[in-house]
C-alpha cells in the first residue's frame, strides 16, 4: 500500500556515541521492540554520507517514517531535514552521553537511557502521519496598513518597495499622524547635533508617486474577517461609503493619543493658555514661523520656559501612566533648541528626575543641548502657581535636597502617549456574531479593527492598553495571527524606532502570507505544515478548545461543533491539551504520539531500585536548557525520561495519569514563565498548564499517591543549571517518599 508506514531507523556512532554505548543493542531494540522496517548504524550520521544512506532508503526502500538515533532534535535539523516523511529524534548525544559520566559504574544506566530513548522514538514515529496542507491556502499579496503616521507610512513604503502593494486606511483628513503636527524631529543620523525635518513631506510625496500603494482618508476598518492569506477588510468613509477588500495580513500602526494633561491640575493645566504640552508648543513654534515664539495669554515674547519632565508619568498615582513614554526627554531638548532658535535671549530650564535620550545619538543630543545652552535640573516640580503674569514653578531640586521655586513665562508638560488599541477583549459583540452568524454586526466606533473573532474585536492587550506583541521572543507577533502592531501602539517609542518597528512588522506581515499561501505555520514554528483536527463523534462541545486557544484560531460551525482555522493556528497544541475527551490531535504530534513514549520506555521493577522520572519539558525554553545543560558537561539522574513537548499548553493530563498507572515514580513539567513579563512562545499556553496541573493534587490522592511526585516548574532558556537541580531533587524526593506502588 502506497501509505503503509514504513519506519527506517539509523544510528549515529559519531561524537563519541559508538565509545560509550552499545550501538548493536540499540540496533536490535529497534529491530525487535521498536518494529523498524529497515535498521542501519553509521559512523558520522550527518555526513555527506550518512545522509545520502538516509535519503537512498527513502527513494528507493519506500521508508516514510524516520528515527534518528543521534544528537538532540536542535542540532544538524539542516542535515536531517527529508522531505514527505515522518521524523523523531532519539537524543542519544546531548540526553545521554554528555549528561552521564564516563564511568564503568554508570554504564549500565546510561546504555538504558540510551535504549529507552530508541524505543520512545520508535513508538512516536509509529503514531506520526505525515503533514500535509490543509487546502485552505491562498496566496493574496496585497499589505493592509491600519493608521497613516509615520509608522503606517513606513510600512506601506517598505512594503511596495519588496513587491507588495499596500492600502493605507488613515481615520484624519491627511497623513502623517502626530509627526505632520511637529516643526522638526529628534535627530537619527550623525552628528545628532540638531533637530532635523520631519520626513513628511518627502514620505507623503513618495506615497503619491507610488501606484502600488493605495490611500483612504477619512475612514476606518468597519469589519475585518478572515484569516491569513485571505483577510476580508470593509473600508468606511466619513459619509458611510464602505468598499470591501481582501489582504494577504494587516499591519497595525494605529499610533497614539496625547494623555490629558486636564489631569494634572497642580499644574495650573486650563487654569492659564501659559501651562501647554509638548504638541501644543510645536504648533506655537509652528504658527510663529522663523519669528520669535509669543505667549497666548498676552502675546509676550518668551523670555524663560520650564519643561516639566515625567507629567503624569512614571508614577502610581491614580489616572497616571506607570510607564515611560520613551521619547519625552528627547523632545523636550529638541524643543528648547527650536524655542532659543526663535527666542535668542530666551532661557530654557529641562527638570527631570531621570532623563532618558535613548538611541545610538542620544547622549550626543542632550550634550548639544548643554552647549546651546539648555539648563538640565534634576528636580521634582510638585506646583505650578500663576500669579502677576507669570508663573511660579515649586520644585524639589534632587541634588542639593531643597524646596526651590523658579519663576518663568512658559511651562510645558511632557505628558506622554496612550496607545491608540482599540476595545478590550471583554467586547462581547464579536464573539456573539462568530457563535451565531445569523447575526447582524454591529461597528464599534471605538474599535480599530472591528474583528469577527469570537476571541474580541482587536488585538488583546498586553499592559498599560498597548496591544499585545510578544515582546521578548519575536517583538511583532501578536495573539491574532497575521495582523503585526507597529509603533506607538506596540510600546512606547519615538519617531526613528516607530519607522524601524514598522519596517519589521511588515516584514514579518509578508512572511506571513507567504507561509499562509504554503499552508506553513508563522513563529514560534515556521514551516510547520500541521494543524489540528478532531473527531466530531467524541465532540461534548465544551468549548475548552475554543476558548483556550490564545490565537482565535477556532471559532464554531452552525452545530455548534470546533471549526479549525488552519492560517490563524501557531501548532503550539494547547487546544489538544485542553481537551478533556482526547479528540483533537495533528498529524505528527497527539495525545498517541506523546502517550506512546511514555509507555515505551522499559519500567523496572520495585525492588530493582531504578526509578523513573518523566521529564514533560517544553521544546521552546525547557528543552534548550537541557541541552545547553549537556553542552557544559552538567549530570543529571540517568532515571529521567526527557519528552519534549511543543508547549506545556498542549499537556494533556491523560500523560501525567497514564504515566503514574504506569509505574512511573515522578513527574517534572518544564514551561515557560507565564506572568506579566510571559516568556511563553505561545503567549498563554504554560498559564493555562500550570492551571490544569494545579488540579492534579485530585488524581494523586484518588491513585494514594504523594502529591511531591508530580511538580511544575516556570523555566527559562538559561536556566540549565537550574534544570539539572530539579530533575536531580526529584530523585532525592523519590528515594526519601519510596518507589512507586503501580510498578508492574
Amino acid at each position: 500500500m502506497a501509505d503503509e508506514k514504513k519506519i527506517g531507523c539509523y544510528i549515529c556512532k559519531g561524537c563519541g556515541l559508538g565509545e560509550r554505548l552499545d550501538t548493536d543493542e540499540l540496533e536490535t531494540i529497534a529491530t525487535r521492540e521498536g518494529k523498524a522496517n529497515v535498521v542501519k548504524q553509521h559512523d558520522f550520521l550527518c555526513n555527506a554520507d550518512g545522509v545520502k544512506m538516509i535519503q537512498d532508503d527513502i527513494d528507493n526502500d519506500g521508508v516514510n517514517h524516520i528515527v534518528i538515533g543521534a544528537c538532540s532534535r536542535r542540532s544538524k535539523a539542516e542535515a536531517f531535514n527529508f522531505q514527505n516523511v515522518a521524523i523523531s529524534r532519539a537524543n542519544l548525544r546531548e540526553g545521554v552521553i554528555w549528561i552521564r559520566p564516563d564511568e564503568p559504574d554508570a554504564q549500565e544506566t546510561t546504555q538504558e537511557m540510551a535504549a529507552d530513548y530508541i524505543r520512545m522514538a520508535c513508538a512516536e514515529t509509529k503514531f506520526q502521519n505525515i503533514p500535509a496542507a490543509s487546502g485552505q491556502q491562498g496566496l493574496n499579496k496585497k499589505l493592509l496598513v491600519v493608521g497613516g503616521g509615520i509608522a503606517g507610512m513606513t510600512s506601506a513604503i517598505e512594503a511596495s518597495k519588496a513587491g507588495y502593494p499596500a492600502t493605507i486606511v488613515e481615520k484624519t483628513g491627511k497623513l502623517g499622524g502626530a509627526m505632520a503636527d511637529m516643526v522638526a524631529r529628534i535627530p537619527n543620523r550623525s552628528p545628532y547635533a540638531d533637530p532635523m525635518d520631519t520626513g513628511v513631506a518627502a514620505m507623503i510625496a513618495a506615497i503619491e508617486a507610488d501606484s502600488n500603494i493605495t490611500v483612504h482618508l477619512n475612514s476606518t476598518v468597519t469589519k475585518t474577517s478572515g484569516a491569513p492569506g485571505r483577510f476580508s477588510a470593509d473600508i468606511t468613509t466619513e459619509s458611510g461609503a464602505t468598499t470591501t477588500d481582501n489582504f494577504g495580513a494587516i499591519v497595525q500602526a494605529s499610533g497614539f493619543t496625547d494623555y490629558d494633561a486636564n489631569q494634572l491640575p497642580e499644574f495650573a493645566y486650563g487654569k492659564t493658555p501659559d501651562v501647554v504640552t509638548q504638541r501644543e508648543l510645536e504648533a506655537m513654534i509652528k504658527e510663529a514661523g522663523d519669528g520669535p515664539v509669543k505667549r497666548k495669554s498676552d502675546g509676550k515674547v518668551i523670555a524663560s520656559a520650564l519643561f516639566v519632565q515625567c507629567a503624569g508619568q512614571r508614577s502610581d498615582k491614580e489616572g497616571h501612566l506607570s510607564y515611560c513614554s520613551g521619547f519625552c526627554c528627547s523632545a523636550s531638548i529638541k524643543e528648547a533648541m527650536l524655542l532659543k532658535d526663535r527666542n535668542a535671549d530666551c532661557d530654557t530650564i529641562i527638570c527631570f528626575d531621570d532623563l532618558r535620550t535613548p538611541g545610538a545619538g542620544g547622549e550626543d543630543f542632550y550634550r548639544s543641548g548643554q552647549k546651546k545652552g539648555v539648563t538640565f535640573t534634576k528636580s521634582k516640580v510638585s506646583e505650578v502657581v500663576p500669579a502677576n503674569g507669570s508663573l511660579t514653578v515649586k520644585m524639589h531640586d534632587l541634588i542639593l535636597n531643597d524646596d526651590v521655586e523658579a519663576s518663568v513665562d512658559l511651562v510645558v508638560l511632557a505628558t506622554g502617549l496612550i496607545a491608540n488599541s482599540g476595545v478590550d477583549i471583554d467586547d462581547k459583540s464579536a464573539e456573539n456574531v462568530a457563535q451565531d452568524p445569523t447575526q447582524e454586526y454591529k461597528v464599534n466606533v471605538d474599535s480599530i479593527l472591528n474583528l469577527t473573532y469570537r476571541q474580541g474585536r482587536d488585538l488583546p492587550k498586553l499592559t498599560e492598553n498597548f496591544a499585545d506583541s510578544h515582546f521578548i521572543c519575536f517583538p511583532y507577533e501578536t495573539r491574532r495571527t497575521g495582523i503585526y502592531a507597529a509603533g506607538p501602539v506596540r510600546r512606547p517609542m519615538d519617531a526613528a524606532q516607530a519607522i524601524e518597528d514598522a519596517t519589521g512588522a511588515t516584514m514579518k506581515a509578508i512572511q506571513s502570507l507567504e507561509h499562509a499561501a504554503t499552508g506553513e505555520a508563522v513563529l514560534p514554528r515556521p514551516g510547520d505544515l500541521s494543524f489540528p483536527t478532531f473527531r466530531k463523534e467524541g465532540c461534548t462541545q465544551c468549548k475548552r478548545c475554543t476558548v483556550e486557544c490564545p490565537f482565535g484560531a477556532i471559532d464554531e460551525d452552525e452545530q455548534r461543533y470546533p471549526q479549525y482555522n488552519e492560517s490563524r493556528c501557531r501548532r503550539c497544541g494547547t487546544c489538544m491539551g485542553a481537551c478533556p475527551v482526547r479528540i483533537i490531535s495533528f498529524e505528527n504530534y497527539s495525545v498517541e504520539t506523546v502517550g506512546q513514549q511514555i509507555k515505551a520506555a522499559d519500567m523496572p521493577e520495585e525492588f530493582d531500585e531504578k526509578p523513573r522520572i518523566l521529564v514533560l519539558a517544553c521544546e521552546n525554553d525547557a528543552y534548550p536548557a537541557l541541552d545547553m545543560a549537556a553542552m557544559n558537561g552538567m549530570q543529571y539522574s540517568a532515571f529521567a525520561r526527557v519528552v519534549p513537548v511543543r508547549c506545556l499548553g498542549s499537556v494533556n493530563t491523560i500523560w501525567v495519569s497514564d504515566a503514574l498507572n504506569g509505574g512511573y515514580d515522578g513527574i517534572i513539567l518544564m514551561g515557560c514563565r507565564q506572568d506579566e513579563n510571559y516568556q511563553c512562545h505561545f503567549v498563554k499556553g504554560s498559564e493555562m498548564a500550570h492551571t490544569r496541573m494545579s488540579k492534579i493534587a485530585d488524581t494523586l490522592q484518588t491513585l494514594s499517591l504523594e502529591e511531591e511526585r508530580v511538580a511544575t516548574y516556570e523555566i527559562a532558556i538559561t536556566d540549565s543549571a537550574r534544570t539539572v537541580q530539579i530533575i536531580n531533587e526529584m530523585e532525592e524526593t523519590i528515594q526519601k517518599i519510596g518507589m512507586s506502588p503501580f510498578k508492574f
